[in-house]
Order: structure tokens, then sequence, then C-alpha cells
């Protein structure tokens, strides 16, 4: 009666975790080259290391019945062995052979992510800067000159580069059905190369604490076939208002906003910390908001802009 109730625990908690963690298994469900081959390394990874528990436990279980000490006599002494010399090798190497296996497929696999997805390297990318702000997402297409906040769109079967920076804590992009995650800091632009080809909506978010608001740092990703794309161009171009450096100044200030839609871009008067722009204040960003920065740093600071400076190093 005892096992019954164990085992019926067992499957009630499995159940409660995996329905808890539905984001997290949208990683097993990938919807372009990227995330796929970071979802075939996950399930190599499981099956590794399932293969190893079964050997472990066939070996216990068999361990425990052929030695079981209610087999032997009262007087019964065990005799003195040695060991193998053999057995003792074989155990030492086996693990050794394991590690090396998954330590090249995980470099292999690290080395195909960053680069262009296969199948795309005869195609130009589609460049989006992504900032992360206190707490929301920036996304400037400079091709387009369009901007969004916390949502982006994508065109399908085209590869797509995100340069991330951060004007705040560092932060963590993450579109698990699409890409792993990279870290996004305030002083350099790092970059994450993907492709959607399945049109939908994907859930994107900031995967690294970093304040109060971590929580809401969520984002829509909408990918959606070239014409479908063109046209959603078209019509921002004609219907959204201009960002001004005072609108983005206010952005950057206000902790939590809705979905936004600009016909220009901050990068004109506040361009990504990359090349001669690279800097603590992103090379040309505004003075006032430059001003707010300074005023920041000479200012007693509390607690929660202690943990932001610290995590911003």
């Amino acid at each position: 009666m005892k096992i019954k109730w164990v085992f019926l625990s067992i499957i009630f908690t499995i159940t409660t975790v995996l329905t808890g963690c539905e984001n997290s298994l949208m990683i097993l469900d990938p919807k372009g080259p990227q995330a796929k081959t970071l979802s075939d390394t996950i399930i190599l990874s499981i099956l590794v290391m399932a293969g190893i528990l079964f050997v472990v436990y066939v070996l216990y279980a068999y361990m425990l019945v052929k030695y079981r000490a209610s087999k032997m006599g009262d007087d019964y002494e065990p005799p003195h062995d040695e060991g193998s010399k053999w057995l003792e090798i074989t155990w030492t190497i086996i693990p050794v052979i394991i590690v090396i296996f998954l330590s090249v497929v995980t470099v292999r696999t690290t080395s195909e992510v960053e680069n262009t997805p296969k199948g795309y390297a005869n195609q130009e990318p589609l460049v989006i800067y992504a900032s992360s702000s206190n707490w929301k997402w920036h996304f400037s297409y400079p091709e387009e000159g369009i901007e969004t906040v916390n949502y982006v769109n994508l065109p399908t079967d085209r590869p797509v580069e995100f340069r991330l920076y951060s004007y705040g804590p560092i932060t963590s992009f993450w579109i698990p059905q699409l890409a792993g995650q990279k870290y996004a800091m305030s002083d350099m632009v790092t970059k994450i190369n993907l492709a959607a080809e399945t049109p939908g909506s994907y859930m994107g978010r900031n995967s690294n604490f970093s304040g109060e608001g971590y929580a809401h740092m969520e984002f829509e990703a909408q990918a959606m076939p070239q014409a479908e794309y063109d046209e959603w161009v078209k019509d921002v171009k004609q219907t959204a208002p201009k960002l001004t450096e005072k609108d983005f100044n206010k952005l950057l200030e206000t902790h939590h906003v809705g979905r936004k839609t600009y016909t220009s871009t901050h990068l004109e008067f506040s361009p990504a910390p990359e090349g001669e722009n690279g800097g603590h204040h992103h090379g040309g960003g505004s003075k006032e908001h430059e001003k707010h920065e300074d005023d920041k740093e000479t200012a007693p600071s509390s607690d929660h802009d202690h943990i932001h400076h610290h995590d911003a190093e």
C-alpha cells in the first residue's frame, strides 16, 4: 500500500511540475534551425544520461539480488579479494569517453548556433537592434527605419541578426522556439543569429534576473511570410508617429509600458554601443539622459540601485 501511494505521489509531482514549466518545454518545440540544433543537443544529452542511469540501476539491482545477505548462512565469511585491474580501468575509461563525447557535441553545437543558420548563408540577414531598459524591450529596424516596443515582427525564411545591448542592468534575450539566449549589456553589443521557418507567435523574454520588474519583461515575436511582413512595414510608415529624443527619454524612465510603434528609430540620436559609439553613454546618447545617469551616480545609492550597478559591471 505504501509503495502505491509513493508511486501516485511521484506521478502527481511530475504532472504538476510539467504543467508549471510549459514555457521551459518550448525549447523542445523548435521553429527554426538554431533552436532545432539546441533541441537536438538537449535530447541527445538526456538520452545519454538516461542510458547511464539505466545501466547503473540494472547493475545495482543485480548486485542487491545476487549478493543479498539472506542467501548466505549465518557462519558465512566473504573471501578477501584484491579487486580487478581491468574492471577498474573499464569504469574509469567509460566516464572519460562520455565526457569527451558530450564536450565535442556541445562545442560543435555552440559554434553552429553562433553563425548564420544552415541554409541561409547566401542571404543578407535582417538586422534588428534589441535594447532593454527597466523593464521593457526596444526593437530598432535600421533597414526599414521603424521601431517597436515590447513586440517584434520577423519575416519567415530569412536570417535575422539581433544586436543586443542594455540601457540598464544586464539582461538576457531569449526566444526559446527560435534560438538560445544571450546577454545584453550596457557597454557593448552582442549578437544572436536565428531564422523562423514556421509562421506563428512565439514568446520571448528576459531570462536574467535584473530587478523588481524582471517578471514582466516578456515580448511577442511574430513570424510572418515576407509579403505580410512588407505590408506591416508599409502600414507602420503610414500610420505610426515619429520617435523623438524626448519621447525616447520618457520611455527609458517609464518602468512599464504596453506595445508601441514608431516610424523612426532611437539609433539616430542614441546609437548602439558599438564601434566608435562604444562606452558608458552609448556614444551619442542624449544630453538629458547622460545628465540623468550622472545624477544617479553622484546621488546616494539605495540597495536596489547598488544591485543594478553591480549587475552592470
